[in-house]
């Protein structure tokens, strides 16, 4: 009787490729920051990356198609008066990114679809709630306009940016400084890990820790968790003895976990990037050459490994592209953009097949741009699964939406206290009318200028017929 040795999986023979040359981007000055945030950010119409920026900070925004040499002159969005330390495209909006910063505060950004001539520097708005840095911002799944935001005074808060306010303000439950948040599938449990070592499972709602385990990891050194796609947790961080490990566990039942692996020897802090349709989890250690991957399922050992990509470059941060971004004709099953020190490269992970159709055995329905809920039905308790659309005819990103931004009533308000206030440069209140005071106004400064440079002539005249009368 014959046994089975080799697991069967339509993932066993992913195998990761570089791009050509040409198709990198060249010629980036890459934050040298030591956060340990993955600096890019990547959506079906742009790519986004930290860089050095003097006197503030600011991240470069690329269209996809623009690989090769970018130019040392190019626009940046640069808002911030210190650097910017995370950024996250809009999974609602691939035309918005929010930022976050050392500064304190949060800017969300309306990108155009062409190249502006000049750098961005006005957000649609800017949100301040935080007294410390903010290192962590994430979009919300489901519902739109929703942000989370969490910074080094250990406040986590849920803003919804359509009006600019701070919702849900979580400041009471991490003693200590927050490493990473991540929502559940639908948007109704965030899970956290923090310095103090406690793995958490949040309600935000209801503003209530659901679950929590003490030292998953044992070693001392920063912990990531994600939520997998049926609400179990996974999680990877350091043994005692330094060594990386990760972990897979349910949040119902923490006291056991359901695997625990040790891998390698190692100073970086693995990113974990997740596939909730495929249930792969890629991990890459900032600092690593490579990037490692796991299949997820309900049969033991639970965490396959599956295979490593290798190269010689380390990696200074990592983008990770939603599936709708993906080429379906190749059978792609991710995409990573990997920074090095001067450069983006994109890394393409690949399923081999033989058959030039659409594999719909790899591409189930995935997640689309359609918000399934608006922010105050979130706010206000409901709760829904992302959207899904098919990928059979390939995603064709939708027209550029603008996001609105509507304040309140502003007497009903108290000031907010400093030098900054939230505002908007697509505020409502910008009219037809005050265009017209606008272009009014130039006119007037224009007939300023000229009436006063016909003064300043005669007066040069005049002295220099006084100068030849004393001669």
């Amino acid at each position: 009787m014959s046994r089975r040795v080799v697991r069967q999986s339509k993932f066993r023979h992913i195998f990761g490729q570089p791009v050509k040359a040409d198709q990198m981007y060249e010629d980036i000055r890459v934050s040298k920051l030591t956060w340990d945030s993955s600096f890019c950010a990547v959506n079906p119409k742009f790519l986004a990356i930290i860089v050095e920026s003097s006197g503030g900070g600011a991240f470069i925004v690329l269209p996809l198609a623009k690989t090769g040499r970018v130019d040392k002159n190019h626009p940046t969005v640069s808002g911030h008066t210190a650097p910017v330390l995370d950024i996250d495209w809009c999974p609602h909006n691939d035309n918005v990114i929010a930022s976050a910063s050392d500064d304190t505060t949060i800017m969300v950004w309306q990108i155009p679809d062409y190249t502006p001539v000049r750098s961005i520097t006005e957000p649609i708005v800017t949100l301040e709630g935080h007294s410390k840095r903010v290192g962590i911002i994430t979009w919300h799944p489901s519902a739109r306009n929703v942000l989370l935001s969490a910074g080094s005074d250990n406040m986590i808060i849920i803003w919804n940016v359509g009006t600019g306010e701070a919702l849900i303000t979580l400041d009471e439950m991490h003693s200590d400084l927050i490493y990473n948040v991540c929502w559940n599938y639908n948007g109704s449990l965030i899970t956290t890990t923090c310095k103090d070592k406690k793995l958490r499972v949040i309600d935000p709602r209801k503003q209530e820790i659901v679950a929590e385990k003490l030292a998953p990891h044992e070693g001392m050194r920063p912990m990531r968790a994600i939520f997998t796609r049926d609400g179990n947790i996974f999680t990877t961080g350091f043994t005692r003895m330094s060594q990386r490990e990760l972990g897979l566990w349910d949040p119902s039942n923490f006291e056991e976990p359901i695997a625990l692996q040790e891998m390698d020897t190692s100073n970086g802090v693995l990113l974990p990037f997740y596939d909730p349709d495929s249930s792969i989890v890629y991990l890459c250690g900032k600092g690593d050459s490579s990037i490692r991957y796991f299949e997820i399922t309900g049969e033991a050992p639970y965490v396959h490994y599956l295979s490593t990509y290798s190269s010689k470059e380390p990696q200074r941060g990592m983008g990770f592209m939603p599936k709708r971004g993906l080429d379906v004709s190749k059978c792609e099953i991710a995409r990573f953009y990997k920074l090095h020190e001067r450069k983006c490269e994109p890394i393409v992970m690949t399923v081999p097949r033989k058959s030039d159709l659409f594999q719909d055995d790899l591409y189930p329905d995935t997640p689309g741009p359609e918000p399934a809920l608006e922010a105050d039905e979130w706010f206000s308790g409901q709760t829904a699964d992302p959207i899904l659309v098919s990928l059979r005819d390939g995603y064709v990103p939708v027209k550029n939406r603008e996001l609105k931004v509507t304040k309140k009533n502003i007497l009903d308000n108290k000031p907010p206290t400093g030098p900054r206030r939230s505002y908007s440069s697509c505020d409502t209140g910008f009219s037809r009318v005050s265009l017209e005071e606008l272009l009014e106004e130039i006119k007037y400064l224009r007939a300023t200028v000229e009436s006063q440079e016909k003064r300043i002539s005669s007066l040069e005249n005049l002295l220099q017929e006084i100068a030849n009368g004393t001669d």
